[in-house]
């Protein structure tokens, strides 16, 4: 049964036809990927569905009561707000009272000596306690430290635009919700965040709509594919590989009807042309039907980008990183590392946010000063930084001037020309939207620009920080196989997993304390090794041996739980079970204090403390549960 319908649905932005006539429905509990290229009208289609914005023509219907949660894919928030009031943001008498009780707690800790303050607060306490509310703000804190944010009181105006992402994240994760729309929500976190955001949505009862370009995370998460295409919505069922099978038949499909339908046409024609009279009701008709097939579009195929840029020679010096040491406010990201730049190295840069990533390739590409260690380039090195943010964009230049202010004519691999126009042609910018203000394009369409402005530089050694970020899966696909016949270095930081493996063959891995890690794998054979390691285990694995060389990959491992692991499950329980009973304590303690209000700061403060690490024991007991069962599973398969 659908909890959300749509019908014959149209929107235009500007001159451009998002969709028309399009219609979709939305079961219970379905887990839905929307993909299609960048400016084709993807988050439009959510904001709809959302009920945000309104649609030219078309209807929207939902079921009575339907509670949906919708993640922005560049949220804003009330001027002023703190983490922890953005996150219970909201008009339900539960987040209000939320909000309430954090302001109060926040004003008593500023004065604690006023009275009215303690009564004020005991008093939320109390309707907490009424309402059970407490586990809500345990839930919201964990969620929040999981995504990386744990300045629960900081201003959200003041994070940045990553970790405003990541605010708005758990936002839509905490509140109740019968269907969860999420526009690029793996954008700005890692990849341990990410398999994190997988777990969450595997136990998430409701319906999902989401778009990404994370290949991964939609062949893990959704169980159908709905492609936005020239206006028109086609609907898949299956994950991302399911829908690659599925569109190839169609397109084939659609080719064989295109011939069939020209070869018609030219034999109708053929006949026209031999003078045939139109006196009988029979010819006629056949008139007609030529017309009919004259008028008839065959289905759009999609734009293919095309990057046909060249690349500079490249010498034997590239780029030598001697013992290098960097840090901020008092804080090592890393020490005395070195490596030294070989001709076609593919490295990728994994890590927790913020733990030195950027930093690095800022450092490599010169635009940072090592606090220790020297970077040595080459003559011959022609770099390019694509960096996150794309700062040097002016909204209101065109598009065609900002590709101009690189090159009129740039030369291609096999030894031509081409111009900017017609480069821009290739990278799906249509002569009418090269006159455009770069403001008026979408988030995805500007990446997309700006990644053509980095490649048009020519360089031989390319700089990728978070290239992944608003790109669509077509273009990303086309960067891939760039990359691969690229003829230089490629050093990229991303979190998208599914590039790295295609991409990168060694990685620079921040494993914390200042340590980089060189791994000669993959980023799935990686993260495959931390997670059987364990958080706190640190076999070097494939990393060097001590003479430099990388260590023979490990293959066909079973599964199985680290001993560290092993000893956590053992306990789990017990300590489960601890912190229930000392929740209870805390919660009896806390109605019989309820005239002291200093005790019941006191209390209510190891409350609070006492509820956060149960809820994180709960999620820990869950992870370990799942990985016990996956290794009993394989046990049985293998007896």
């Amino acid at each position: 049964m659908n909890i959300l319908t749509v019908e014959n649905l149209a929107k235009t932005y500007g001159e451009k036809l998002l969709f028309d006539k399009l219609s979709i429905g939305i079961a219970e509990g379905e887990r839905i990927g929307l993909i299609g290229l960048n400016g084709s009208g993807k988050s439009t289609l959510l904001k709809v569905v959302a009920r945000l914005i309104t649609p030219d023509a078309g209807t929207v219907t939902v079921r009575q009561g339907l509670r949906i949660q919708y993640l922005a894919q560049n949220p804003d928030f009330p001027p002023g707000a703190t983490v922890l009031e953005a996150v219970f943001a909201g008009e339900s008498p539960a987040f209000r009272l939320l909000r309430e009780y954090e302001q109060a707690l926040f004003d008593l800790g500023e004065t604690p000596d006023d009275e009215r303050l303690q009564r004020r607060l005991a008093g939320l306490q109390l309707q907490m306690d009424a309402q059970q509310l407490w586990s809500m703000e345990a839930q919201a804190k964990a969620t929040l430290s999981r995504l990386g944010v744990t300045e629960y009181t900081r201003l959200v105006e003041t994070l940045s635009g990553g970790q405003r992402k990541r605010v708005a994240l758990a936002q839509a994760l905490i509140h109740p919700a019968d269907l969860l729309i999420l526009d690029e929500p793996t954008n700005h976190i890692d990849n341990v965040t990410v398999a994190w955001l997988e777990g969450q949505l595997a136990k998430f009862s409701g319906a999902l709509l989401l778009v990404t370009h994370d290949r991964y995370f939609l062949d893990r998460v959704v169980t159908r594919i709905l492609e936005l295409d020239h206006a028109r919505l086609y609907s898949y069922d299956g994950n991302y590989g399911r829908f690659l099978e599925q569109k190839e038949v169609r397109e084939a499909e659609g080719v064989v009807r295109e011939e069939r339908r020209q070869n018609l046409l030219r034999r109708e024609l053929a006949w026209l042309r031999r003078g045939a009279q139109a006196r009988s009701t029979k010819q006629k008709a056949r008139i007609d039907r030529v017309h009919s097939l004259q008028e008839q579009v065959p289905d759009a195929q999609d734009g293919s980008v095309e990057i046909a840029v060249g690349s500079r020679r490249l010498g034997r010096q590239i780029i030598t990183l001697k013992d290098l040491s960097h840090g901020f406010d008092g804080q090592t990201l890393f020490r005395d590392f070195s490596y030294t730049l070989l001709p076609k190295d593919r490295i990728g840069i994994v890590g927790p946010n913020g733990s030195g990533k950027t930093t690095l390739l800022k450092l490599i590409a010169g635009r940072l000063t090592p606090d220790q260690g020297e970077v040595a380039t080459g003559q011959t090195v022609h770099l390019v930084y694509y960096d996150q943010e794309s700062e040097e964009m002016d909204p209101n230049q065109r598009v065609i001037d900002y590709i101009k202010d690189v090159a009129e004519v740039v030369q291609t691999p096999d030894g031509g020309t081409i111009t900017a126009a017609q480069m821009l042609e290739r990278f799906l910018f249509p002569m009418k939207t090269q006159w455009t203000e770069i403001g008026k394009l979408s988030g995805g369409e500007r990446r997309r620009l700006y990644l053509l402005r980095r490649l048009m530089a020519e360089p031989n050694v390319l700089l990728l920080d978070e290239p992944t970020n608003d790109l669509d899966i077509e273009t990303l696909t086309i960067l891939e196989d760039y990359l691969d016949q690229f003829p230089g270095v490629v050093v990229a930081v991303s979190h998208d997993r599914y590039f790295l493996d295609r991409v990168a063959g060694h990685l620079f891995c921040f494993e914390g304390d200042g340590h980089i890690r060189r791994y000669v794998g993959t980023c799935s054979e990686y993260l495959a090794e931390q997670a059987e390691a364990g958080p706190a285990d640190t076999t070097p694995g494939k990393a060097e041996q001590p003479d430099g060389r990388p260590q023979p990959e490990k293959r066909n491992q079973a599964l199985k739980l680290s001993f560290k692991e092993q000893r956590e499950w053992e306990t789990i329980e017990e300590r489960v079970a601890g912190l229930e009973v000392e929740v209870a304590r805390l919660e009896r303690a806390l109605d019989e204090a309820a005239s002291d209000y200093a005790r019941l700061q006191v209390l209510a403060a190891e409350h609070t403390r006492a509820q956060a690490e149960l809820g994180q024991a709960m999620d820990r007991w869950a992870e370990l549960a799942t990985k016990v069962e996956a290794v009993e599973q394989e046990r049985a398969n293998r007896s």
